[in-house]
């Protein structure tokens, strides 16, 4: 018997209610093995039959993250690496409770101003996760190039710019307001030469 009738992995307490589940239906198919309870406010459905997804995975247990970096570059196809870890950022402000035995997880603690550019919501088969936009994506990686690396950096960017729907006056926007808009000049004149 299918739990829920639907190909979502995880729900929130309150999405549960809103589908006609007291508390006690609730704890009762958690002692049952239908549901894992992943944090508070969040249950795993066990009878998901779906895709996995580690942005989905990540976003379930952190869910005011939004994924970032070179797991952000990777999605967008802005790079050949595969990151072992799932990058994810969080406001300095959070604190972070639990975390998944896997995927594993690098978190960059990021200002509320920097949080909250650029964020896009993606759905996928009933999931869904917060990532950040190309470009702001991009930006994040010229501000972090000494923790990227400078080639990957340059790739990333390269590959940016051969993409047909890249917005170039967002991506100044971007670098304007996280303080790295010389840097961005920088790199796109050695680029362009």
């Amino acid at each position: 018997m299918l739990f829920l009738g639907n190909q979502q992995k995880y729900y929130s307490i309150d999405e549960l209610k809103q589908k006609g589940f007291s508390y006690y239906k609730i704890k009762q198919m958690e002692e049952s093995g239908r549901l894992n309870r992943i944090n508070r406010n969040t249950f795993e459905d066990l009878c998901y039959k779906g895709d996995e997804n580690d942005f989905v995975d990540v976003t379930a247990y952190i869910h005011f993250g939004v994924i970032c970096m070179m797991s952000a570059a990777r999605y967008y196809g802005l790079t050949n690496f595969l990151p072992e870890v799932v990058d994810i950022a969080v406001d300095r402000k959070k604190k972070i409770s639990n975390r998944p035995i896997w995927p594993g997880i690098k978190v960059y603690y990021f200002y509320s101003e920097r949080m909250r550019l650029g964020v896009n919501e993606v759905f996928e088969d009933g999931n869904s996760f917060r990532i950040f936009d190309m470009e702001k994506t991009v930006v994040d990686i010229i501000c972090y190039r000494n923790k990227v690396g400078i080639e990957e950096t340059s790739e990333i960017l390269r590959n940016y710019l051969k993409k047909q729907n890249r917005k170039i006056d967002r991506l100044y926007a971007y670098s304007k307001v996280l303080r790295c808009e010389s840097v961005l000049r920088t790199y796109l004149e050695v680029l362009m030469v």
